[in-house]
């Protein structure tokens, strides 16, 4: 059992993004530092982000150029100008709107030991580094064209090609891995700040790339595509409930014959990462390492999809063999089998539990409070559902009933659903900083199905009461969920 699951805990889901700050977004800043602080004032010793790589035009963390790079967006200059590892006359301003001043200025300024650290942190992870400033480079190089639109030799990756590229730009090239090196400076500075003060980061980890990313470009026997990278079969979801055309995502599926003959070398690159970085790990979309819904490449909507087995009980299996006891939870929303959960339940994995969708008045729903397992983290919502302050002003009237029946007449909302997350068996619950704000559906951060207007949401120091804090902290040390060294 993982020191995060081994006891009871509260936990907050903010994604960096969304923290206070003068920039256009939050960053990995002190305003991260502060919010640390603001988390264990309230009793909270898990902060869970979205994905931290580098996004779409749109922001979605789910949808990144790179499965292992670290979004440059997320540096904030006047915390690396704090950093031992930097020198202190380093051009800072410089790292969003001039990278490669930014490099000039730490190669000239820089001590004999802080760049001998970088040096260490390139070799330590070159087979990362090469393809993902490659891509970017010849991203740059042709105004952000797809890479399948690249001249061929650009696009098979030929290496006399490719070293031209690195011989033409080769400083600039240093400069994309610099920006990688602070990212792992600036995260990994978050990470022992939170640590220290008992709280632990939990991370998630995207089931699907993109197609115009660095690691299909860069290995695409690994997914299943045509050599001009045309995609003959791509993922989504089938028709439900919710939508009679299902969602059509249009990512590459992959080979999974390929990734069995590498011993799935890929995925456990992926998670030795991700493990590094987070004390905990959402598996997302883990459905599909049983079973996954595949779509003809030139569909229009899901609904002619069909599903394929997936290997994910050897996934696993090779994962435990390598890493051992692993901090893993297993989204497990949606359509889930008895196959899907026998798949979790044989690796012991942690699945989720969502009070919004608690109220079908179906008698096997997973998400009603009675039937919660101590082996899972119950949420109020996710990054997904209306806040819920927004989910209760929409309930249909039959709904709303089902709801007092269970909490009570007159709830009060979003306390009432925040008091049954603490309440639940579940091992860790997770509170959206929205809902412990209170805010309604103007603070919805996506709406899944649509590309615009979503990531956006951010709160800032003067939304916080300090009877916020009071409160969660009472609710953690009434439900078991303060750690004793809090109390």
């Amino acid at each position: 059992m993982s020191a995060v699951l081994g006891r009871r805990r509260a936990g907050v889901l903010l994604h960096p993004t969304s923290l206070p700050g003068p920039g256009p977004s939050g960053t990995l800043g002190n305003d991260a530092l502060r919010f640390v602080d603001w988390l264990v004032s309230g009793g909270f010793s898990v902060w869970q982000t979205l994905p931290l790589g580098p996004t779409d035009a749109h922001g979605s963390p789910y949808s990144q150029q790179s499965a292992y790079a670290g979004n440059p967006r997320l540096l904030d200059p006047r915390r690396l100008a704090e950093l031992d590892e930097l020198p202190a006359r380093m051009e800072f301003d410089a790292v969003h709107d001039a990278p490669l001043d930014a490099y000039r200025s730490f190669a000239r300024c820089a001590s004999a030991g802080q760049r001998r650290a970088f040096a260490a942190f390139v070799r330590k992870n070159r087979a990362r580094l090469l393809p993902y400033g490659l891509f970017e480079l010849l991203r740059r190089r042709f105004d952000d064209a797809p890479w399948w639109e690249w001249p061929e030799d650009l696009r098979r990756r030929s290496p006399r090609a490719l070293r031209a590229v690195i011989a033409e730009e080769r400083e600039t090239f240093r400069s994309i891995a610099f920006r990688q090196y602070l990212f792992d400076l600036s995260w990994f500075s978050l990470k022992r700040y939170a640590n220290a003060r008992g709280v632990f980061l939990f991370g998630d980890l995207p089931f699907y790339v993109d197609a115009n990313s660095v690691e299909v470009w860069w290995e695409p026997h690994l997914f299943r595509m045509e050599a001009d990278g045309r995609l003959p079969v791509v993922a989504g979801v089938p028709p439900d409930y919710f939508n009679e055309n299902g969602q059509l995502w249009g990512n590459p599926i992959y080979a999974w014959e390929a990734h069995e003959a590498s011993g799935f070398d890929w995925w456990m690159r992926r998670l030795v990462l991700e493990l590094e970085r987070f004390d905990l790990l959402r598996l997302d979309h883990f459905r599909a390492l049983e079973s996954y819904w595949e779509v003809p490449g030139d569909a229009t909507t899901a609904r002619d999809g069909c599903w394929r087995r997936a290997p994910g009980d050897k996934l696993l299996e090779t994962l435990k063999a390598r890493l051992g006891e692993v901090p893993l939870v297993a989204e497990d929303l949606g359509l889930i089998t008895d196959e899907v959960r026998a798949l979790r339940d044989r690796f012991a994995l942690p699945g989720m539990v969502v009070l919004q969708f608690a109220f079908d008045g179906l008698p096997d729903n997973p998400h009603v409070p009675s039937r919660h397992r101590a082996a899972a983290v119950v949420y109020t919502g996710t990054h997904d559902n209306d806040t819920v302050v927004g989910w209760y002003a929409s309930l249909d009237d039959e709904t709303r009933r089902r709801v007092l029946a269970t909490l009570g007449p007159e709830p009060r909302m979003p306390d009432a659903l925040i008091d049954a997350a603490y309440a639940s068996p579940a091992g860790l619950a997770i509170i959206p900083m929205q809902d412990l704000l209170g805010l309604g559906s103007e603070a919805r951060m996506n709406r899944p199905g649509t590309v615009e207007g979503n990531w956006r949401w951010r709160f800032a120091w003067s939304d916080l009461d300090p009877q916020i804090a009071v409160d969660a902290r009472r609710r953690a040390a009434a439900s078991g969920r303060l750690p004793a060294e809090w109390a």
